[in-house]
């Protein structure tokens, strides 16, 4: 008989009454079904919903262990089939109870076990049932999961997948210990309580046979456990739930595996089973298994997947290196080229750009790291290659090329390789398959580097050194010899060698100086000595002495002194290592004074710019001695550095060569440079000129000169000469956002973010030792007021005209003096300068003895009066009272007179020149000197080149040589930089106004730079072909069809679209990039490249989302072009039975490898061209634009056409975020990605969803979401993880209705810990049918 419970019945009440009516059922044998027909009208009446939490906790509480009869588990299955209980919490509860006790209880651990069996699998019916949210609530307090995986996360979802692996992992821990394994197990306590209780034996009610029979069962629970597991392996429901802890729990599942292989390797209850074997269960749990079971059910994945394998770039590169093989690196060699630019100053280091590039280009072409260090290898030495062709200009290249050969490539892959390594040792630290922590680990990323560097030997056509360094190269081909015959590489035995002491037989190569990098970065060891081939010669040739030894970096490290000889030796001989550089920076820090001068000036020589193994240190170690500390015991008021003056002048002019700047450049040191160079401006431009020093030699060195040098030397790190209209645009190009704040910012930020990561910590101390910088404190502008009032007024100067000087001010003095000094051959003819800004001038009498008396004041008070004196005799010139000879000779007076002048003599007349405001002067040859004798043949030869590359522009010069005219401005400054002899000397002054003149003969209305040019041509004859290179590129600020026109050079000699033939040998990198540009046919100019001559004027477009744009639109014609050159239409449809391609394949594998390379290049030029701001834009508005806007090409992009432009736009956008973000979170530029991203994707699915009303072709949209979805999930996969859980969610969805089912799963799976119960729904969701 029933019994009724009232509803006001109170909660215990209730539970009373439903354990009594089940004990007494119990006690009376009533039916199971029975017994839960009337608990469900008893809970029913009570207001109780089912399934109850309560109840399970009840019922499970009743069995364990009072009541372990069968009949009380007859309930609780009747309980579980009627839904009054929730299986799941059953199976929880039962875990924390059973399993402790299977030993003492073997046929309630059998029962357990059988309902796991049953009751883990079909999880749908359960999850979509009401109290949802309760059922895991409960279990999440049952088995304290938050707490256990240390994922603090109340969501349902969340728990549903640590339950799962819960359950596995206690089947598991069970298991190991039955067979004594567990105390294998470092861990012993995760999972606890695991360990079974001891059989009761002195129970009376257990006799003999009971005990073999419990035994035996015990026994074959074991194996039925291990059944279970395998059984829950291969449930595609489990198996996926299990992968998402897998992805999210990488700790714990480390821990969890090394439990289950342990287990395959040394469980006899798995060798006893007859349904399961070791090796499947190994292949169940192996890392591929989840991905491999998955599968690819819809189409169009198995699609891009085909078409992704069909058209792979990664191949194994060969000798032959054709061009399908050098392009896949393409986006290297650009970035490479690139760098290159010597009039470009960068902020951060190279070789940490280089790292996040290699690491995402190998993401993304999915090579192997084999593949991706010999591309590097491959792409630097092709860069050499081509320098060595180039032609002779104002900036030498070849120190700098090395650079990027022998130090650059290097230190991104340390950078790689230390990554990887750190990774496995964190790993072992928290993982259980280490047993010898101290073991030094290295990782495929090394073992990669080797095999790389063993093939790099068969390339033997770009490995010539340039002879510059070809000595260098026969000495590192030595060391293998040495180390044959014992001598040992570091004995010193090749100081001073002559070439002519050498073997016959020891010719080295660029390899050998690779192989000596990576050895000083310890990336190697002298084992490669050992490699077949890579030692040339025999080691008796090596018996003798080796005479001829000049002192040398050993002489030095065993404590000579450094000696007129020893300076001379180690000046022209690069440092090998860091102690040489360290031992050389003690001396310059502690020596006497002649001999920290000898060390400045050997750090400032051959260790600087061809100590390739420790080039970053030498830059770091003269920044430091730039800044020397004040001493201990200093007390005067003076600056302190001031007594440091002859040390610091030899710093400075050593490093004062452009191509020295480069090098602190590409290392990114120029923000640390600035900072030191600052207080040097700053203290001796406020020096008197009284104070000198005398120097070693006996001459005398004025504070005038320390200023300008460390004056000039600072204006050279950032666009101080460039107009006000080159910002103009949302887009600024790269490097021109370069100020004094800019570079104070990035210092104060690189050496915050270095002193606050302990990952900067350790690799800082590992790489930099003593050369640290971390301990400088933040520097601001404002601590300079000298530099930042002068800052104030040169700023003021270009962005409107002067204003008055007032007569009487001590400016005014200055000005007054520098102005007779200017114009002094015009006052001995009795003749004033007058103006309106400046006044009269009253000199008289001896001029230059009333001008040095008067200048005899602090540089900044000079400098502060230069922009009036300049203005007073420009106006003087434009009103016929000054000459333009006269002018000129005034500017060089005044720049011999203050070197640091010519920075505000080019500022001035820069910004003079963009105002028009002046009169065109006449370039004659009376007034002006004349460039009628070159001109012709300079438009003629740029007009020849821009035609043979490619880009065929009109007659830009229409009007003869008659009427060549420049503005007033441009005309001084052009005339000035003549003057100059060009040698080391004048190149400080020369490079301050080469860039000038660049910018200015590019803004200015054609014939502007072709005059310049035509005048320079005259005075530097063996510059001819690199000058009128320079002319050619100004073609394309004026004119935007000519960029266009380039753009479409560049992708068809990429992709060879000329060439009727699909797999040609033609394309590829060598049609890009070529071998520079030079005179290399007769009769004169060969073309150029037209990749090298898209990274030289890229700079001077200011349009620059016009320029993407137009990269986009490329890109879409070369999919269409390649699909339709040399490949018929019909052999590349999708064929009905669902198939890619039944036949053609070799045809569309090489469509397909065309069409990556031209998305590559796509995204490697925008890249280049506007760096992080500019893909931003094109990921956020360029891009959806383009989607919505209505193409005339739709017609033409049905089907497979359409389908790959769609695949195409994917790659290309994912390498542009992968190029400006990386794939990872290292960079900086990283932080900015969650946002932009989150932005594409939502309006993805907004468009998928039909929110957005699309204008291109439905195959083009639906291949791009795919695509771009599928390349994220496969080689990006971190960016996922950091876009909103619902974004994901929802685009997840739309997927859903393309019937994407698969690929709407990998987005969520890989989404992190915060979208890992998004996918667990998605799984049970998917599992309906079950």
């Amino acid at each position: 008989m029933a019994v009724t419970l009232s509803p006001k019945t109170t909660a215990t009440a209730v539970w009373d009454g439903v354990m009594e009516m089940t004990k007494s059922a119990q006690s009376k044998g009533t039916d199971p079904l029975i017994w839960a027909d009337q608990l469900s009208s008893s809970l029913m009446s009570a207001g109780i919903s089912v399934p109850s939490t309560e109840f399970a906790e009840l019922l499970v509480s009743h069995i364990c262990w009072s009541n372990n009869v069968p009949i009380a588990w007859k309930f609780l299955e009747k309980a579980l089939a009627l839904r009054l209980v929730p299986p799941m919490l059953v199976l929880a509860l039962l875990s924390n109870s059973v399993i402790p006790s299977r030993r003492s209880q073997p046929g309630a651990y059998r029962l357990y076990l059988e309902l796991l069996r049953r009751l883990v699998f079909p999880l749908a019916s359960e999850v979509k049932g009401p109290q949802y949210h309760k059922i895991m609530k409960s279990i999440d307090d049952a088995l304290h999961l938050s707490q256990r995986f240390g994922i603090l996360s109340s969501e349902p979802r969340i728990i549903l997948v640590e339950f799962i692996f819960m359950m596995v992992w206690k089947l598991l821990d069970a298991s190991l210990d039955d067979e004594g394994l567990l105390e294998l197990v470092p861990e012993k306590n995760f999972t606890s309580p695991i360990k079974s209780h001891g059989m009761e034996i002195d129970d009376h009610n257990i006799g003999a046979k009971k005990t073999d029979c419990n035994d035996r069962l015990y026994k074959n629970n074991t194996t039925i456990a291990i059944e279970i597991i395998g059984e829950l392996y291969q449930n595609k429901v489990t198996l996926r739930i299990l992968y998402l802890a897998r992805r999210n729990m990488p700790i714990h599942w480390g821990s969890f595996i090394y439990n289950l292989r342990l287990l395959s390797a040394k469980s006899i209850s798995l060798r006893n089973s007859k349904d399961i074997t070791r090796e499947a269960l190994l292949q169940l749990t192996s890392d591929d298994h989840a991905l491999v079971s998955r599968g690819c059910k819809t189409l169009s994945l198995q699609q891009f997947h085909a078409i992704m394998a069909s058209g792979s770039l990664v191949s194994s590169a060969g000798p032959s290196h054709n061009a399908s093989h050098s392009a896949i690196w393409l986006p290297i060699d650009l970035f490479l080229e690139d760098i290159m630019e010597g009039t470009v100053i960068a902020t951060t280091s190279a070789a940490e750009t280089l790292t996040g590039l290699l690491k995402a280009h190998q993401a993304i072409t999915q090579a192997s790291w084999h593949d991706a260090f010999l591309g590097l290898w491959i792409a630097a030495l092709r860069l050499v290659q081509r320098e060595e062709g180039a032609v002779d200009g104002p900036i030498p290249r070849i120190d700098t090329c090395l650079c990027v050969l022998l130090c650059i490539p290097t230190l991104a892959i340390v950078n790689i390789v230390d990554e990887e390594e750190s990774a496995l040792i964190e790993e072992n630290e928290h993982g259980k398959m280490h047993m010898q922590s101290e073991t030094q680990v290295f990782g495929n990323c090394r073992k990669s580097l080797v095999s790389s560097l063993q093939q790099l030997g068969d390339f033997e056509a770009l490995l010539t050194p340039p002879s510059s360094v070809t000595s260098l190269a026969n000495q590192a081909a030595a060391k293998a010899m040495f180390f044959f015959s014992g001598l040992g590489v570091g004995s010193g035995y090749l100081d001073g060698v002559s070439l002519n002491d050498m073997p016959v037989t020891c010719s080295g190569d660029l390899r050998h100086l690779i192989v000596e990098a990576c050895i000083a970065r310890q990336l190697l060891d002298t084992s490669v000595y050992l490699w077949p081939g890579y030692a040339k010669g025999h080691t008796n040739q090596l018996s003798h002495p080796i005479a001829g030894q000049m002192p040398g970096w050993s002489s030095l490290m065993k404590g000579s002194p450094l000696t007129p000889p020893m300076v001379q030796a180690l000046v022209s001989t690069p440092a090998s290592s860091l102690a040489e550089i360290e031992k050389l920076y003690g001396i310059a820090t502690h020596g006497s004074d002649d001999e920290k001068i000898s060390a400045a000036t050997i750090l400032c020589r051959a260790s600087l710019t061809r100590g390739w193994n420790v080039q970053e240190h030498t830059g770091i170690f003269i920044i430091k001695l730039l800044s020397p500390p004040v001493p201990p015991d200093y007390s005067g008021t003076e600056s302190h550095l001031l007594a440091c003056a002859p040390l610091l002048n030899v710093l400075l002019m050593g490093i004062s060569p452009i191509d020295c700047v480069q090098i602190f450049s590409l290392h990114g040191l120029v923000p640390h440079l600035a900072g030191v160079l600052m207080p040097i401006c700053e203290v001796f431009g406020s020096c008197s000129p009284t104070v000198s020093w005398t120097l070693p030699a006996g001459e005398h060195l004025s504070p005038l000169a320390v200023f300008s040098n460390a004056f000039t030397l600072l204006l050279k790190l950032w666009r101080f000469d460039h107009p006000p209209f080159e910002n103009v645009g949302d887009i600024t190009p790269v490097g021109s956002q370069l100020t004094p704040e800019f570079l104070l910012l990035a210092r104060n930020s690189q050496l915050a973010s270095c002193g606050n990561s302990l990952e900067a910590h350790k690799k800082r101390k590992r790489i930099f030792r003593e050369c640290d910088l971390s301990s400088a404190g933040p520097v601001f502008l404002d601590s300079f007021p000298k530099l930042k009032f002068w800052y104030k007024q040169h700023q003021a100067c270009i962005a409107s005209t002067l204003s008055d000087l007032k007569p009487g001010t001590s400016v005014y003095q200055i000005f007054d003096a520098l102005l007779n000094m200017m114009s002094r051959k015009m006052n001995r003819g009795g003749q004033g300068v007058t103006s309106s800004t400046s006044g009269s001038s009253n000199s008289s009498g001896s001029v230059t003895e009333d001008c040095t008396h008067r200048l005899k004041v602090p540089a900044w008070d000079i400098m502060e009066a230069v922009p009036f004196a300049l203005d007073a005799a420009m106006t003087a010139c434009a009103h016929g009272r000054l000459s333009p000879r006269e002018l000129t000779t005034g500017l060089k007076d005044l720049a011999d007179f203050l070197p640091a002048s010519m920075v505000t003599i080019v500022s001035y007349l820069s910004a003079e020149t963009t105002r028009g405001l002046w009169k065109p002067a006449s370039m004659n040859g009376t007034d002006w000197p004349s460039p009628a004798a070159n001109l012709s043949m300079v438009e003629k030869n740029i007009n020849k080149m821009l035609a043979a590359t490619g880009v065929d522009v009109p007659s830009l010069f229409a009007g003869g040589t008659s009427s060549a005219t420049l503005p007033l401005p441009l005309a001084a400054l052009v005339s000035l930089t003549i003057t100059y002899k060009v040698d080391r000397i004048t190149e400080p002054l020369l490079n301050l106004a080469g860039p000038a003149l660049n910018t200015l003969g590019a803004c200015c209305a054609w014939p502007c730079m072709p005059i310049i040019v035509a005048l320079w041509t005259q005075k530097a004859k063996r510059w001819t072909d690199f000058l009128i290179f320079s002319a050619s590129r100004t073609i394309f600020h004026h004119n935007n069809y000519a960029v266009v026109q380039l753009l479409r050079v560049c992708f068809q000699s990429t992709l060879s679209l000329n060439s009727p033939s699909v797999v040609t040998n033609s394309g590829g990198v060598g049609n890009l990039l070529g071998h520079g540009f030079g005179s290399h046919c007769s009769g004169g100019i060969a073309p150029v490249a037209p990749g090298i001559l898209y990274l030289r004027v890229h700079r001077n477009v200011r349009n620059l989302l016009f320029m993407t744009e137009e990269i986009v639109s490329l890109l879409m014609h070369s999919v269409k072009d390649i699909l339709t050159t040399g490949i018929p239409i019909e052999k590349i449809k999708r064929p009905k039975s669902g198939t890619i391609v039944r036949y053609g394949e070799v045809s569309l594998s090489a469509a397909m490898t065309r069409i990556k390379v031209a998305a590559s290049l796509g995204a490697s030029l925008v890249w280049i061209t506007g760096g992080l701001n500019l893909v931003q834009t094109l990921i956020k508005e360029t891009l959806p634009s383009w989607f919505i806007s209505v193409h005339r090409s739709n017609v033409d992009s049905e089907g497979m056409i359409g389908m790959l432009k769609g695949y195409s736009l994917a790659y290309f956008t994912i390498s542009s975020g992968a190029f400006a973000w990386g794939v990872d979170s290292a960079s900086s530029a990283s932080k900015k990605r969650p946002v932009i991203l989150k932005a594409h994707l939502e309006f993805m699915a907004r468009a998928v969803d039909g929110k957005i009303s699309l204008g291109c072709n439905e195959a083009t949209w639906r291949a791009y979401v795919s695509s771009f979805v599928c390349l994220m999930v496969s080689c990006t996969p971190k960016w996922v993880r950091e876009v909103d859980v619902e974004v994901l969610r929802s685009l997840s969805r739309g997927l859903r209705k393309w019937d994407e089912e698969e690929l709407a799963l990998a987005l969520l799976e890989i989404g992190g810990v915060g979208a890992m119960g998004a996918a667990a729904e998605f799984i049970i969701e998917s599992s309906d049918v079950i």
